[in-house]
C-alpha cells in the first residue's frame, strides 16, 4: 500500500528543497569521488552565496543528568531547523542512519538529511527525530 503524504506533513519543505538543490549543485561542481571534505566546503560555500544562516561542525552535547558529553558534531545545521550529514561513501549503512538519529535527538532538531555525495542519482535520505519538543 502506498502512503501518500500530504504536504502539510512535510516538515521544513521549502528548506529542505533549497538545501537539496545546493547538494546538488555541490556535487555538480566536483563529481562523485570527492573527500567528504571537499563536498562540505562547496556545500559551505553555497550556503554563504544564498545567504543562507548555518553552523558548520556544530558541537553537539548529550545531557546525562546534570553532565554534558561532548564529542559529536553535526556536519551543519541549517537555520537552526535541520541537521545535514554528508557522507561520501560507495553505500550508506544503519550505523550512517543511526548517528544521524542520535545528533537529530541530541540536537533536539526535527528533521536531518543524511546525504551520500558518492550516489549516481542524490536523494537525501530525510530522518524524522519524532522525540523532537519545542523549547
Amino acid at each position: 500500500m502506498t502512503r501518500i503524504i500530504s504536504p502539510e506533513k512535510v516538515v521544513f519543505p521549502e528548506l529542505s528543497y533549497t538545501i537539496t538543490g545546493l547538494l546538488m549543485r555541490t556535487q555538480n561542481e566536483i563529481g562523485r569521488f570527492a573527500k567528504e571534505k571537499q563536498y562540505a566546503d562547496c556545500f559551505e560555500f553555497l550556503l554563504k552565496e544564498k545567504g543562507s544562516r548555518y553552523r558548520r561542525e556544530a558541537g553537539i552535547t548529550i545531557d546525562i543528568g546534570q553532565e554534558k558529553i561532548g564529542g559529536n558534531r553535526a556536519d551543519f545545521i541549517i537555520e537552526e531547523n535541520i541537521l545535514v550529514e554528508l557522507k561520501a561513501l560507495p553505500f550508506l549503512t544503519k550505523r550512517d542512519y543511526y548517528q544521524t538519529m542520535r545528533y537529530l535527538q541530541a540536537a533536539n532538531l526535527k528533521l536531518g538529511l543524511l546525504v551520500n555525495m558518492r550516489s549516481l542519482y542524490l536523494k537525501p535520505k530525510r530522518i524524522l527525530n519524532s522525540s523532537h519538543h519545542s523549547h
